[in-house]
């Protein structure tokens, strides 16, 4: 499975922030997103998750070959703040989300919240009282449920802790064969550990790394590349 990005450019007002972006991203694999502050990461997201309108270019989804436009129920977004309802209970809100979608397996909603390593004394508290660890297990939980074919992780382990980190690392390795992951940070060990591949936002184009993320001087290589330096085309 395939996600075609061909020529998507989104402006605001007189600054192009997408300018004619151009890339494939491929299922089996985790895609690092890598960007300067205000490079776009944020509005690349928004337009693949449907939140903007692009000012122009084509956005597919290939499958066994087929491509066909891709559709707002394709894409799910975890946002680097955790938009929950704090007044439910962690179990509450699983079961809710659970009955928004429907389910094709027998998980249960305590099946769920063990998956994400949430214990029952915190699945039973408030959601307002739960850390940012907690709350992003929340918000990935929900992507499992309902399984888009591409999921945008915006910022997914800022302020979280340790212990939530490994559990959210092995939860996306997990989902990586049947779906397309595209991970935005700003953490550059991150990208070395998580990711397969890693692109750059740059000056409106998105471009490939040509370097191996396990290279010695992959740092380097990625500010050269901020700042103007090769990029592989």
């Amino acid at each position: 499975m395939k996600l075609i990005v061909r020529e998507l450019q989104k402006s605001f007002q007189e600054k192009e922030v997408l300018k004619g972006v151009t890339y494939t991203f491929s299922s089996g694999e985790i895609t690092g997103l890598l960007g300067r502050n205000g490079a776009g990461k944020t509005t690349f997201f928004n337009v693949l998750y449907g939140d903007l309108m692009a000012d122009g270019g084509e956005l597919f989804l290939e499958e066994n070959g087929v491509e066909h436009p891709l559709q707002v129920e394709d894409v799910g977004m975890v946002f680097s703040e955790n938009y929950l309802p704090e007044f439910l209970t962690g179990y509450e809100f699983i079961t809710f989300y659970m009955d928004l979608h429907a389910q094709s397996d027998s998980r249960s909603v305590d099946d769920y919240l063990d998956f994400m390593e949430i214990s029952q004394e915190d699945r039973h508290r408030i959601i307002k009282g739960y850390s940012d660890g907690m709350k992003s297990k929340l918000s990935l939980l929900c992507i499992f449920i309902s399984k888009p074919k591409v999921i945008l992780l915006d910022e997914p382990l800022t302020a979280v802790d340790v212990v939530s980190s490994i559990a959210i690392k092995r939860f996306l390795l997990a989902l990586k064969d049947n779906h397309i992951l595209i991970l935005s940070t700003h953490i550059m060990a991150l990208a070395e550990d998580l990711c397969d591949k890693v692109v750059v936002l740059d000056k409106g184009i998105l471009m490939a790394l040509d370097v191996d993320k396990k290279h010695e001087q992959f740092e380097e290589k990625v500010l050269e590349a901020l700042q103007g330096g090769t990029y592989e085309t």
